[in-house]
């Protein structure tokens, strides 16, 4: 081979990134050695420079309360934080994060959480999910070094800079139990490799893993803090994360209809959409005209998780793969078949969803009392 020859004559190191998903719709929790397994087969798809988890359900005990996961870059930075921290909220319960040694992992940051209530004295005329968005705003935008990396309830991410086997490693992420469980293995191309970067990337109990880029991440942007968000995290990812915040929680709007809004039909399939339901196709107008600056460009594979379900769903011309597959009460979704079958060995179903259609998995009403 001719030496400093690329394949395909591209100067850049490229590759796809890797993700994976499952729900269990029965509410009933797994431990984390499934999603490490799984996520540990797409090894490829990554270069190390990151590699995370969300996880739901695995705070039982303390539920009713947000878990606050911060990032801190070094512990001098912790005074600032619990500033704010114990400004907005009644801190029931604080702690490092617990991790272990890798040789693999050098200089991390510190990890620590706090399982907070809202404080109603600082509420602006919002509601607990509100104060909850602006007090992170604040500690991402405002405290150089830290950054709050979950901030739902009964639930947490756990990521870094790092191989998925170390990261899983390092967090100890076998130790958790969850209903819910999302992996992500990172080749970053346009954006740095740091812990702050890796996914998933989340607001409240919305977290998001992604593969490919967000080329109209500048539009995307731009709208969304007019509203309040700051993106700070120096990664495309991140805009979409508050997009579903803010369609789901603050517009209120139905589920499938915000995946209309980020991955909207073409015109032309708009146009031929209306000779058979005229009724539905002018919704789909309504929605691209209004929210047309939350649209999503460029190739991407998305999984979107939250305390009642998981979500699935690509790009309009799907430049990224996705896979999905069902076994009982269980979903699954990633990048490759061969993950899914690591760890569902027969599906009672496996398929490949069509571009730009969401599948949806959600926990059943039985199961919601304890989710």
């Amino acid at each position: 081979m001719t030496k400093g020859y690329r394949r395909y004559n591209d100067p850049r190191d490229t590759g796809g990134c890797g993700l994976v998903g499952f729900i269990n719709r029965d509410g009933r929790r797994v431990d984390g050695s499934h999603i490490i397994k799984s996520l540990c087969l797409m090894k490829e798809r990554g270069n190390g420079l990151g590699a995370g988890f969300a996880a739901y359900g695995i705070y039982q005990d303390l539920a009713d309360f947000y878990a606050l996961h911060i990032m801190m870059d070094n512990p001098d930075v912790k005074p600032e934080v619990e500033q704010v921290v114990f400004k907005f909220f009644t801190v029931h319960r604080e702690e490092e994060i617990p991790t272990r040694p890798n040789r693999h992992i050098k200089n991390p940051p510190l990890f620590w959480r706090y399982f907070v209530e809202p404080k109603k004295e600082c509420l602006l005329g919002e509601e607990d999910d509100g104060l909850v968005v602006r007090a992170v705003m604040n500690i991402n935008d405002n405290i150089a070094g830290a950054y709050v990396i979950s901030s739902g309830k009964n639930m947490g991410a756990f990521k870094g800079v790092g191989e998925p086997a170390d990261i899983a490693d390092f967090f100890i992420i076998e130790d958790y139990r969850a209903y819910i469980w999302m992996g992500h293995t990172r080749f970053p191309t346009n954006t740095p490799g740091w812990w702050g970067g890796a996914h998933p990337f989340t607001i409240l109990d919305w977290a998001i893993v992604h593969n490919g880029e967000i080329t109209s991440y500048g539009t995307n942007r731009a709208f969304l803090e007019m509203f309040g968000y700051k993106c700070t995290l120096l990664t495309d990812t991140e805009v979409v994360a508050y997009a579903l915040d803010y369609l789901l929680r603050q517009q209120k709007m139905p589920l499938r209809a915000a995946f209309y809004v980020l991955a909207s039909p073409f015109w032309k399939d708009i146009d031929i959409e209306s000779a058979g339901n005229m009724e539905f196709a002018e919704a789909l107008k309504a929605i691209r005209i209004q929210y047309a600056p939350l649209l999503l460009n460029g190739p991407f594979a998305i999984l979107f998780g939250w305390r009642f379900g998981l979500v699935g769903f690509n790009d309009r011309i799907k430049l990224r793969p996705l896979f999905a597959g069902e076994k009982d009460e269980t979903l699954y979704m990633a990048s490759e078949e061969a993950t899914i079958r690591e760890i569902c060995e027969k599906p009672d179903r496996l398929w490949m969803p069509r571009a730009g259609e969401p599948v949806i998995g959600m926990v059943k009403e039985v199961a919601r009392k304890g989710a």
